[in-house]
């Protein structure tokens, strides 16, 4: 089996309704999407999608021609570079994804298949006031959601707290709330210095009093140090790792021991071949692998198979913060929205590969 082309489909949904300020610096790549599709000699055609995949033009060369299935040389390819340009990991979920429609499998086989479906947590995106945060905590409850993530601004700790703590008091003890800081990468020109340790030292012991499940991103990376002493001093779950560029990078947290929880998102860090090692290795050290989820439907795939796969836990992030975002919206160019099930689940989906049916109206109507 050969690749024969490599094509992209850029696309743009229209913001109606537009998101709000509190939502971030750069909402419009929010809807943004780069669909790959990736055909063969022998007329199977792969899906991916993540990252932009601007610039790939340039090395599509290095993949024209090759057998889809040798996985481990075009992630070394892939590796090679994301150190010039891109982060291209959307082209290996479509390898993988004509490697499960070869087979006659859904891709989660291919990384252990230890489950089929995995409970989800709702990742919120905005920074909502204490009561508005406590209605969507148990609005997500409602739906059938277990676990919850708010994310909470540096800026912003007393309003921070105090939602986290509206959104306990109305949910109860019986569901997991988690907390997202988002200190350990930067969007595009923020520049603004990190929140200091014994701050986020006291921010952690106040969230642990009110029984949050983990911090996450609550320091910049590379003080790995800082990472150790709050696990340390605080007893809170610490996550983070879900924009890691590197694969050695990654290694070093896990040698440093600095988190609890690793995040890699496949299509946004280090690849789905790459984060099934780091999830193996991390489950030997007795830590927690569950991958980070924000692009669009085709990514939240691709990291259900891997997250499947090795046996992720405790939940999968699934995100989620109506009314401007869920799963309409993010899975726009698809036939059918992904989403949980009665029990909170997410389901592995049991067609050959990834599972992810193009939606070819919404990629006419929305291509750039």
């Amino acid at each position: 089996m050969k690749i024969t082309e490599i094509r992209l489909d850029r696309l743009r949904l229209p913001l109606d309704p537009p998101f709000p300020a509190a939502w971030d610096p750069e909402p419009r790549r929010r809807f943004d999407a780069t669909v790959v599709r990736v055909s063969t000699d022998e007329g199977i055609t792969g899906i991916g999608s993540g990252d932009t995949m601007d610039g790939f033009a340039a090395f599509e060369h290095l993949f024209l021609g090759k057998d889809p299935r040798r996985i481990a040389e075009h992630v070394r390819s892939i590796e090679t570079i994301d150190f010039h340009a891109g982060r291209y990991w959307p082209l290996e979920v479509a390898l993988w994804d004509i490697i499960g429609k070869a087979a006659g499998l859904p891709v989660a086989h291919f990384f252990g298949n230890s489950a089929d479906r995995l409970p989800a947590y709702a990742s919120s995106g905005m920074l909502l006031p204490p009561q508005e945060r406590a209605q969507s905590a148990l609005a997500a409850k409602e739906r059938g959601f277990r676990a919850m993530k708010i994310r909470i601004s540096r800026d912003r700790i007393e309003e921070g707290v105090a939602s986290v703590r509206a959104a306990r008091d109305a949910v109860g003890d019986d569901f997991d709330l988690m907390v997202d800081l988002n200190q350990t990468w930067r969007m595009a020109g923020d520049t603004a210095p990190a929140l200091a340790l014994p701050k986020v030292r006291r921010l952690a012991e106040r969230l642990r009093d009110l029984g949050v499940l983990w911090l996450e991103e609550p320091l910049p990376q590379y003080d790995t140090a800082g990472f150790a002493h709050l696990r340390a001093e605080t007893g809170i779950g610490v996550a983070g790792g879900e924009m890691v560029r590197g694969f050695n990078e990654l290694l070093r947290l896990l040698d440093t021991d600095s988190l609890d929880v690793y995040q890699p998102d496949v299509v946004l860090a280090v690849g789905m071949h790459r984060a099934r090692t780091l999830a193996e290795v991390a489950a030997a050290r007795h830590r927690q692998f569950t991958p980070h989820t924000w692009s669009n439907g085709i990514g939240l795939l691709a990291n259900l198979h891997v997250a499947a796969g090795v046996g992720a836990g405790p939940y999968l992030e699934f995100p989620y913060d109506p009314p401007f975002w869920g799963p309409e919206r993010r899975d726009f160019m698809l036939e059918r929205p992904i989403d949980i099930d009665a029990a909170g689940d997410l389901a592995v989906p049991d067609e050959p590969g990834l599972g992810a049916v193009l939606d070819d109206d919404a990629l006419r109507r929305y291509r750039l």
